[in-house]
This record gives C-alpha cells, sequence and structure tokens, in this order.
C-alpha cells in the first residue's frame, strides 16, 4: 500500500490556514438519513447507539408532508427523516430514494461562517447548486440554508446558524428523549465516508479540492489494500483544520466482487458508506452497543496474537482488544482503536465506525487487510462474494 499525503505548503498558523481557506467551515452540521420509518429508526438509534432526541418537526406542528425527528450525541447529529405523504417534488424525491437506495444518507450537511458565501464560491467553481441561499426565522432567530450537489444523489447543505439558538432548525420543535438519557457513547462525527463508481475516485477528490477547497490528506492505493479476492482504492479529503474529513472509495479489479461493488450494486448509485464516530472510551461504547443489539464485524483470533508486536502499548489492554474484536493500528503520530458496525438495515450498505484517537489521524492502515477479509466473509455469508 503507498500512503501519501497532501503536497500543498504548511500552513504556518490557524490565522494563515483561514485566510488562506477559500471555503471555511466550522465542523460537520448534521448526517441526514432519508428512511422508510423516522419514528422507528429515531427509537433504535435512542437505544442502540445512546442518542438523544433533542428535536422534532412533523404533522403535529405543521409539517405535514415528512416526520423528521433529531438526535444528538456530543456535537454529532443525525436528522432521520420519513414520508408521511408526498405532495411536493422534496417529498416525492424522498419516496422515490427510498424505495430505489433504502434507507441512506442523503444530506452530509456542513457547517459554515457565511452560507452566503460559501454557496457563490462553490458554484463558481463548478459545483451544482441545488438550494440558493435563503434565510429561515423563527423565534430563535435566523439561519442561512444553502444545498449543493456532490457524488450520486447525496448533497451538502450549507448551514448558516450563528444568529439561531433553537434546538435545530425552524419548523422544528424541541422534544422529549425516547429514553432516559445513559453515558454519552460518542462524542462527535469523525470522518463520512463515500463510496463512487469505478473510475470516478479522482473526479471526486478533484471536486472537493476545486469546489470546496479541501487538501488531499491521505492516499491509499496498490495491492495491500487488496485480500485475496478484492480490492478498492481510497483518497480522503478533508478542510484546512481537518474538522471535515471525507475519504472516497472506489473499486479496484479483483477475482471477486469488492465491498465497494456490493454496496453500489445494493444502493443503486454512488452514496455514503459509512459514518465514523469518535469516541473517548470504545470499551464502554461497544459493550453498551453491543448490551442493545448492535451487531459488530467479528476479527479472527490469529489477528491478535502478533498485534501487540507492531502497535506496541495501547491505553486497552490486548485481552481486552481480543474479547471485544477491536482493532489497533499505530502511524508516526500516535495510535487509534476502532471497530464496525455490520450494515444497520436490511440493504448490505450503510454502517458505522467507532474510533477512539490518542495522536493517530490516520484511518487505520493496518487493519485495511482484516477489515475487508471481514467484510468478505459477511459478504459470503449473503452470497454476494
Amino acid at each position: 500500500m503507498t500512503e501519501t499525503t497532501s503536497a500543498t505548503p504548511a500552513v504556518t498558523s490557524h490565522e494563515d490556514a483561514r485566510q488562506a481557506d477559500p471555503f471555511p467551515v466550522k465542523g460537520m452540521d448534521a448526517v441526514v438519513f432519508a428512511v422508510g420509518n423516522a419514528k422507528q429508526a429515531a427509537h433504535y438509534y435512542s437505544t442502540a447507539f445512546g442518542m438523544k432526541l433533542v428535536a422534532y418537526s412533523g404533522p403535529e406542528n405543521g409539517t405535514r408532508e415528512t416526520a423528521s425527528y433529531v438526535l444528538e450525541s456530543g456535537s454529532a447529529r443525525f436528522v432521520l427523516t420519513s414520508v408521511v405523504k408526498p405532495s411536493t417534488d422534496w417529498g416525492r424525491f424522498l419516496t422515490e430514494h427510498v424505495a430505489a437506495h433504502g434507507d441512506g444518507v442523503i444530506d452530509l450537511s456542513i457547517e459554515v461562517p457565511d452560507a452566503r458565501a460559501a454557496y457563490d464560491y462553490a458554484v463558481a467553481q463548478g459545483a451544482t447548486g441545488i438550494v440558493e441561499p435563503h434565510e429561515e426565522t423563527d423565534e430563535h432567530g435566523t439561519v442561512v440554508l444553502a444545498a449543493i450537489a456532490t457524488y450520486g444523489s447525496t448533497r451538502h447543505t450549507l448551514v448558516e446558524r450563528s444568529g439561531y439558538s433553537g434546538p435545530y432548525l425552524p419548523g422544528y420543535a424541541a422534544a422529549q428523549p425516547i429514553t432516559a438519557p445513559g453515558k454519552r457513547a460518542f462524542q462527535a462525527v469523525d470522518h463520512c465516508v463515500g463510496n463512487v463508481e469505478l473510475g470516478r475516485m479522482d473526479e471526486w477528490v478533484a471536486f472537493y479540492n476545486n469546489v470546496m477547497g479541501f487538501t488531499n490528506m491521505k492516499e491509499f492505493v496498490g495491492d495491500d489494500i487488496a485480500t485475496e479476492y478484492s480490492a478498492l482504492m481510497s483518497k480522503v479529503v478533508a478542510d484546512g483544520h481537518r474538522k471535515v474529513k471525507f475519504p472516497l472509495n472506489e473499486p479496484a479489479v479483483g477475482k471477486k466482487k469488492s465491498q465497494i461493488d456490493e454496496y453500489l450494486e445494493f444502493y443503486g448509485s454512488a452514496g455514503v458508506q459509512h459514518i465514523a464516530l469518535a469516541t473517548n472510551d470504545i470499551v464502554a461504547t461497544v459493550r453498551a452497543m453491543r448490551e442493545a443489539g448492535v451487531q459488530f464485524l467479528d476479527t479472527p483470533d490469529s489477528y491478535y496474537d502478533t498485534l501487540g508486536e507492531w502497535v506496541g502499548e495501547t491505553r486497552v489492554p490486548l485481552d481486552t482488544l481480543r474479547e471485544l474484536k477491536i482493532l489497533a493500528d499505530r502511524d508516526e503520530d500516535g495510535y487509534l482503536l476502532q471497530i464496525f458496525t455490520k450494515p444497520v438495515q436490511d440493504r448490505p450498505t450503510v454502517f458505522f465506525e467507532m474510533i477512539e484517537r490518542h495522536g493517530s489521524m490516520g484511518f487505520g492502515k493496518g487493519n485495511f487487510k482484516a477489515l475487508f477479509e471481514a467484510i468478505e466473509r459477511e459478504q459470503d455469508k449473503r452470497g454476494n462474494l
């Protein structure tokens, strides 16, 4: 595997980065899902992921077409939307999206300091505008929203919310948690991974470079990002402060169908493959999520037989990593611990990663082969390898 980093000039300070950044961002605002039944999905993410319901929009408070539930864990925010009765283009889009793709991510919303400037810059650089900048207001203040298109039918809504104090956006009312809040399982979205069609990864990397001023953070190519049967290629783009990180994957030629090929087949297009969630205590997180019924990919015991030799000492003892099937990786900056769920819907598409970082800003390069082999075992069970 060849791993490279961006060749862009070094930034000497955050102020230099801010001044040099043509598309400044404040961070991820929300991961928005289109689902078949938002009420049941909200219950799942509340009980299984330990998230807290904070806001709702639906027929009960004037939104006749859709029902949306907003859940949070630290700064991580999920919005789950389903159609009650389609009556506009938006409702019909959501209905058709769920029919074509199943439950999936339709929007990776990004908080920006100036939504109008961000939209104008993106469109001037070639982005397709979906929603022009506009204000929405209620008793809590005003937000400015705009949206641009990215891979598949995914969009980036640009959210300027410095003048707003409500629970999410105008049109949403505060809501009581579905279950009694427990210990927080994770505190932020670490990165969001997109799968794109064969031959289109570099096209979308260039999109983020040109349209949003993102730089190339990591690159994974070559035979070592492959198993005996399948392969993929991946590049990571990120904003200058690494607040928003988007790995982009495409399939590579192999003996059998890769995980990217399977995703593209069952999702029906390019789309968001998985969301990585940052936790400060991956052991407690995994124990709680397993207890709540979340299924994680299995890792054979042989992986742990030599793990200590190259990863060294970590916060979590090796025996505990082995017990919980948590992966570990180390680079020049530190180490990370990670684990991946199985797909969280019937289609083998969207899944999640839990990640605990200790210095490392990598993505588990040393675990790729073990991870891909675990995914292939699940593909084989489904008859899709």
